[in-house]
């Protein structure tokens, strides 16, 4: 009696394993879009030339952003995004803005979903360095990020960090070195 109740057992578990391994695949899959929002803070130096005089600073900038990403499948995605910037102290008031897109590598195997990107655009700033008015330049974000899936549609990303690069003419190098830290809410659309 009791190996028969065994092999029942047994046939009924292995007749429903499929199902669910193909469930839990199917739960993992990729939605065909993503759209975060979420806070921005982004740390640069700005080393300048200003008549034969060299100077270096650095500033603290807060802001937020959004991205829209077309998954092409489970693993490889596009990404497009916006973001704005700004600080405000005394009498300089640096403020950019940055639109940026490229492909994103994400790894896809539980709740805890981490992700590699590439970015390149360009940073608009209405102030340039030293003041030179308004300025369009090259940007670029090179890093990576988590989300953290909380039901179908909604994930939560406590982390994305990324190597920020600028190239505004400064009169030195041309170059503004930076780290971004973003954190935000992750909408899943579609699938």
């Amino acid at each position: 009696m009791k190996r028969s109740l065994g092999c029942l057992v047994f046939l009924v578990l292995f007749e429903f394993a499929p199902p669910a391994r193909a469930q839990e695949a199917s739960q993992w899959a990729a939605p065909r879009m993503e759209l975060y929002a979420g806070y921005d803070f982004l740390h640069t130096d700005v080393n300048s030339e200003s008549g034969g005089v060299y100077s270096h600073a650095t500033y603290n900038l807060n802001g937020g952003g959004g991205q829209l990403i077309y998954n092409l499948n489970n693993w490889l995605g596009v990404v497009s995004e916006l973001a704005g910037y700004a600080l405000i102290s005394g009498s300089i008031q640096p403020a950019a803005m940055s639109y940026l897109g490229g492909p994103r590598f994400t790894l896809r195997r539980g709740r805890v979903t981490p992700f590699v990107h590439t970015l390149f655009g360009g940073v608009f700033s209405k102030d340039g360095i030293n003041n030179t008015g308004y300025a369009s330049v090259f940007g670029m974000a090179i890093g990576g990020g988590t989300d953290v899936r909380v039901n179908r549609r909604l994930s939560v990303r406590p982390l994305q960090a990324e190597y920020f690069l600028m190239k505004f003419p400064d009169g030195a190098n041309n170059r503004q070195n930076g780290f971004r830290y973003s954190t935000g809410v992750v909408f899943r659309l579609g699938r």
